[in-house]
This record gives structure tokens, sequence and C-alpha cells, in this order.
């Protein structure tokens, strides 16, 4: 017998498991990550794979002595090493995906220095591609594993356990004299159907999974707490969008609704914070979903959330009408648009109905209880950098909770990556293979974009400026020239790169929109005249640009409290010893409320668009905010207005 050890590494260093940018794992949405296995037999395998729970659940009879170790790739690399080489590992496997293949290959080489007999076997999409030239590129790698890996897995962890023939395992690529690896049972292996090159041997592909037939993975997990779980009841897509692996796969499969309610019910009866499905499009069959939401509707614990990419002009009456009466907060959708030129879309071989997403997507907001995430991605075929903007301004309109604008990652193994000479597409040779330029965006068009996304990220998927960003809208024409303009500014002041508190990011607004609305900078806007009664228009001491500063001023200071009791005040602010008579008589509860006095009754989050600026009051009106009752979508303050 052998025993099996597994590394995982993780690019977050809050939490095990949490969601971030698009990986490539079959498309799915996932956060980087690294594990370890171990078996019974005194052998350990190593490897980086978010999957590694699978992985050990379907080790069989060696998964008893499976044990997880988990990193992160902010862990430094001679610290993980020396984790790797105190374990004495028999085996060493990692998982290879976009975020983690150079601290894979780095750490493998440097290993294989001190432990020259110890194989090493890597797999994931980020290997199962273009196999023999990895493996000639790396010499130190011993072995593949391709694609799917459950089963391949077992299969080696028996070979290693039982000194089984490894010529017999589908699904794998090796060197035929690699050091460390039993060769005497490779000699024979193009008699029984492999192909050789050179000293490359591959096995026959493996056969796809049957879905229902993968055992349960968390059952040994005794810690729920704060942790994200990620979930698959399928595999697979049924559309062919040229950028993404899933494409190439063919064969949707689906888990037993049966089994996956009976595992759903196990993490709502532990509490799991959030269940992240990460099926490649969730309500791609529609039985398929009305049973799993209405089961999850059904047994809702109020505490755990579930997150599911769908599309959604696939959505139908009735799905629409089940999802509206759910608890606000128990589902959250991530709806992929990248891209509103037709053009590009039909190019890119996306199957989507523009004008009925954009239909379903209001009518998901007018429940005011689902929390919506919408996709951008820029690079793509026949979009220029006139054409993205369009598509931003078009998606922006309809005011998601959040909106993700990514690059296109020319992936191993998809259309795109095919055809990019065809495209003129300049990508990076290293992982994430990030566009550079293509014939229609040059790389100065890239950087602009990129700043639009660090400004988008930064004022309106933090939610940090939500009202203030609603009266950007009857400022700015285009909210991406605005977010474009904005980032120019922090370009020319030098203020990318920096760490900046959100005061800070406030005050960096308030200069930015000094110099647009005026010409001047912040501190001068003080001396712009406004008229003894700011609200008369007619009167010519008037100045409409000063007023609209000073009520980004006071938006900026509702959001600050819209979130939290501020520790400190801007120093814009109104002097808190002014309206002391009104904390006294209002705020009972200590630092659970907070109230404030404006010029202005901000719009309401719900309203998604303004059509015209707030009407300044002559006498200052007063905002309550109460921190023990908050928006269970985004944790917002109550706010009453006080007559």
């Amino acid at each position: 017998m052998t025993d099996l050890l597994i590394c995982r590494c993780c690019n977050n260093t809050k939490q095990t498991f949490e969601c971030g940018k698009k990986s490539t794992f079959k498309g799915h949405f996932l956060r980087r990550n690294h594990e370890y296995f171990t078996d019974s037999n005194k052998c350990k395998i190593h490897t980086f794979k978010p999957r590694s729970y699978s992985l050990r659940a379907c080790a069989g009879e060696y998964r008893d002595a499976v044990e997880l170790a988990e990193y992160t790739i902010n862990n430094q690399k001679d610290y993980i090493l020396e984790e790797l080489y105190k374990r004495k590992p028999d085996v060493l496997c990692f998982s290879c995906y976009i975020w983690n293949i150079d601290y894979v290959t780095d750490i493998a080489r440097e290993y294989k220095k001190l432990c020259p007999s110890v194989p090493i076997w890597v797999g994931g999409p980020e290997v199962s591609y273009e196999v023999e030239a990895f493996l000639r590129e790396n010499p130190y790698i011993d072995g593949v594993m391709i694609g799917e890996g459950e089963d391949t897995f077992r299969e080696l962890c028996g070979y290693y356990a039982h000194k089984r023939n490894l010529s017999d395992i589908a699904g794998i690529a090796f060197r035929k004299n690699s050091t460390g690896n039993s060769t005497s049972n490779r000699t024979s292996v193009n008699n029984i159907g492999g192909n050789k090159a050179g000293e490359i041997v591959f096995t026959s592909p493996r056969p796809i999974k049957n879905m229902s037939e993968i055992p349960f993975c968390y059952d040994t997990l005794d810690d729920f707490s704060n942790r994200i779980i990620y979930y698959e009841s399928s595999r697979g897509c049924p559309f062919s969008c040229s950028y993404c692996l899933s494409s190439v796969d063919k064969t949707l499969r689906f888990r037993d609704t049966r089994i996956v309610k009976r595992e759903l019910k196990f993490f709502i009866d532990q509490k799991v914070p959030q269940i992240k499905f990460v099926d490649r499009t969730f309500n791609c069959n529609h039985a398929h979903a009305m049973e799993l939401w209405r089961f999850i509707k059904a047994n809702d614990n109020g505490v755990t959330n579930f997150h599911f990419e769908i599309s959604a002009d696939l959505l139908n009456q009735e799905e629409l009408e089940l999802i509206s009466d759910m608890r606000p907060g128990l589902i959250q959708l991530e709806i992929g648009v990248q891209s509103t030129n037709e053009v590009t879309i039909k190019e890119i071989h996306r199957t989507m109905k523009l004008e009925r997403l954009k239909e379903v997507v209001k009518l998901i907001q007018s429940g005011n209880n689902i929390h919506e995430h919408l996709d951008l991605i820029a690079g793509l075929p026949y979009e220029d950098y006139e054409s993205f903007g369009r598509s931003f301004d078009e998606i922006y309109e309809l005011k998601p909770n959040q909106l993700q604008l990514g690059f296109l990652k020319v992936l191993k193994g998809s259309y795109m990556f095919e055809h990019a000479a065809e495209y003129g597409i300049v990508y990076h040779d290293k992982p994430p293979y990030e566009v550079m330029s293509t014939k229609w965006l040059s790389f100065d068009d890239v950087i602009k974009i990129k700043r639009v996304e660090e400004m988008l990220e930064v004022y309106y998927n933090s939610g940090q400026f939500e009202i203030t960003m609603k009266l950007m809208e009857c400022i700015f024409d285009s909210a991406f020239e605005f977010f474009q303009e904005l980032g120019d500014f922090y370009e020319a002041n030098g203020y990318f790169g920096m760490s900046h508190s959100r005061i800070r990011r406030c005050e960096i607004l308030l200069e930015f929109l000094a110099l647009y609305l005026h010409g001047c900078d912040s501190d001068d806007m003080a001396s712009v005249g406004l008229s003894g009664n700011a609200g008369d228009r007619d009167n010519t001491d008037f100045d409409e640009n000063a007023q609209i500063y000073k009520m980004i001023q006071e938006s900026l200071i509702f959001d600050l409290y819209y979130r939290e009791n501020c520790k400190s005040r801007p120093r814009w602010a109104t002097d808190i010893g002014s309206f002391k008579h009104m904390t006294h008589a209002y705020c009972k509860n200590g630092k659970l409320s907070h109230v404030e006095p404006f010029h202005y009754i901000f719009p309401d989050k719900h309203t998604r668009k303004l059509d015209e600026l707030p009407k300044y009051h002559k006498e200052p009106v007063w905002a309550l905010f109460h921190y023990d009752m908050r928006d269970p979508l985004d944790h917002q303050a109550l706010v009453e207005y006080i007559e």
C-alpha cells in the first residue's frame, strides 16, 4: 500500500474557498487554489487543485490516508518547497491552472533537484493540451493526467500502491524511462494501443465520467464556518463560445437531482455561508434548474446563500416567478454578456438574445431580492475601443450590483487559441495569457481600458460609492467616459499603484470633479461663489457647477455613513458639534446609529437610474442611519429621513 499526499494552493489569504476572477477550469469561476493528499501505504502524493477534495473522495480504498494541506500563492515559493520537502512524499502531484502554473513549474524544478527519485505528476486544464510540448519543456515532470482526473487519480494511486501496470491507466502521458517511476511494466505500451512520441508515451483517452458516480467529497470536513463551498451538479456546456474551454466539452452531463438534493441538505444543515455552483450554465436544463431551485427555497435556513452562473435569456416565466419569491439574499446570479456588438457575438459563436437578456435582468431587479453580477470581456474579435465603450455603457445602463470587466485570456485548447493569428491577437506567453492587442484594439487602448477596470472596481463594484455613482450618471453622458477620465486623472497624478483609504478615494474624486467642473483644484472650489439662496437658479450669483460640487461632497458623506459609523470625519464634512441636539434626540443606541444633516434627499438604492439630480433644500434634512437594520443584499444601513 502507498500513502498519498495532495497540496492545495489558493491566491486568497482570507479563506480557503473564495470566489474571484474567472478561472479556466472548464470555464467555471473559481479562486486560485492548491492542495495535498495522502493514502495509507507510506507513499505521499502532492497536488495543486481546486478539486482535490473530489480527488480524495474518488481515491476509493486509498481515501482514508489522504491528507489535505493548504497554501496560498501569497506564500513564498521557498516556504512551500520546504513544507513539501519536510513531508517526504513518495510521489508529488500538482494540478495546474493559469493562476498557479508558474508556481508549480518553479517548485517542481527545485524539488526535483532535492529529491530526484520522487516522481512528479501534473494534471488540470493548463497541461491537458499540448501535453508533449509541456513535458519536453519541463524535463523534471514525469507524467501528465489528461482531462477529468477522478478515475485517473485513483488508478494512479493503485499503481504506486501495488505496482500495477502504468500503461493500463487511461488518460495519461508519461516518460518511458522517467527517473523515480517503475519501468518494468512499460516496455509493451505500444502493443496495447498507446502512442509513443520519442520517450513520451500516451495511453488511450479516458472515457467521460458519469456525474452521479462521483462520491460526495465534503463529508469529512468538520468545520464549515466561514467556508465557501464549490459544488458541481453538471459538467459541460451546450454552447460554443470560442474563448471558453467549456466549448471543447460537448458532453453535457447532470448529476442525479436526488443525489444533489441530499448533498445540498447536508450543507444547509451545516449552515454553510455560501455554496457556489460551478455549473457552466446552470439553467440550460429547465427541469433540472427548477427542481433544485424549488428545493433550495423550501429548505432555506435563513443563512446559506447559493451562487449560480446562468444564461439570463434562457430564463422562462416559471423560473422568474419562482426566484422572485425567494428570500432576499438566498441566491445570487452571475450573468455573462461579454459584448453587445452583434458582429462580435456572432464571431465568438455565442448564443445570446440581447434584448431578452436586458428584459430578464430588469425583471430580476424588480424583486429587489437577488444580487446580480454581469460580465464583459475586452479584446474580443471585431470589438474596438469605441465599440467596447458602447458595450460597457449599454450594460452599465442596466445597473447590476456588480459589473465585472475582464480581458480575453487565450486559453490552450480553445477555439480562440487556434485562431489567434487570424484575429491578430497578441497575448502574453505566460499565464494567464491575457490579450495585449488585436486587429481592432491597440495596446494603448488596452491600457486605457485597464484604467477603466480599476476605477470601476474602486468606485462601483466596491459598493462604497453607491449614491455618488448614481449622481455621476446625471453629470456625465457616458459611464465609460467618466471612468476613463477619472482613470486618466489617477494616472496623471501618480495615484495608481498606491494604497488609498476610503476617505482618500473620496478626496481624489473631489479633486477630479473640481478640475472637471470648474478647472481648478478642490481647495479653490471653496472660493467659487454660491448665492445666499443656492436653490435660486435665477440668481446671477448662482454657479450650477459649484452647487453640483457641494452636492457631491454631501453624497460622499452619505456614502461613508451608509456603510458604517465612521471613526473619523472627512475635512469637508459639517462640524458634528453643530448638531449634537439631533444626535442626542435620535441616536439612542450608540454606535448602532448615526444622524447627519444634508441639503438633498438622495435617491433610494433601488432607484436604478436618475433622470435628474436631487433638489436643493434651504433647510437641512436629517438622515438617520440604522446599523442594526441592514439590507440583506449589500449590507448597507437602513436610512430614515427625519422631518
